[in-house]
């Protein structure tokens, strides 16, 4: 009985200092986590460019809330998270932010994309944010967000490689 006794002892000691090294691990990581999200965000960079969609700059909105005379910015970008809106936009306080997206653009930077509408005409504001506030304000559901889509981004390459193995065997017996 003792010997299970002692056993018993040694695997709840274990037990333990696993959760110590855990504990000590997890911390290290948090203390790193800004810069973990940039490597992610720079190591996506060829990705963006295939995935990321082009988002509206300004237009008009007609009696039913369609857009017309759409404008759209240049570089293709990702969403990452959305917030609730802060009160006002930081190039123009006069402007109420609608809705307010964490982005992550094709050159590998993060930005706060800031929509207002005044009913008619509905315009944005790009607020560049480094890692650090990316976490700070829309947490580790970014950084989630931004592993999911390069993941389904390398499902759907191993699909289409699939497809074209098998298109391949077909055309050429």
């Amino acid at each position: 009985m003792d010997e299970i006794e002692a056993g018993f002892q040694k695997i709840l000691q274990k037990i333990e200092d696993l959760k110590k090294k855990n504990k000590a691990l997890t911390e290290k990581i948090r203390q790193n986590d800004a810069g973990l999200l940039d490597k992610m965000a720079q190591s996506a960079i060829p990705v963006i460019t295939s995935i990321g969609i082009t988002m509206l700059q300004k237009g008009k909105q007609d009696t039913k809330g369609e857009i017309y005379d759409a404008r759209y910015f240049d570089k293709k970008m990702i969403i990452l998270g959305k917030t609730d809106p802060s009160p006002f936009r930081p190039d123009d306080p006069m402007k109420k932010i609608t809705d307010q997206f964490c982005v992550l653009s094709g050159e590998g930077k993060f930005f706060e994309l800031m929509y207002s509408t005044d009913g008619f005409i509905t315009d944005s504001y790009l607020n560049l944010l480094d890692a650090r506030a990316v976490l700070d304000t829309y947490g580790y559901d970014a950084m989630y967000m931004l592993y999911q889509a390069m993941h389904d981004y390398l499902k759907g390459e191993e699909e289409i490689l699939d497809a074209l193995d098998k298109i391949m065997l077909y055309i050429l017996p």
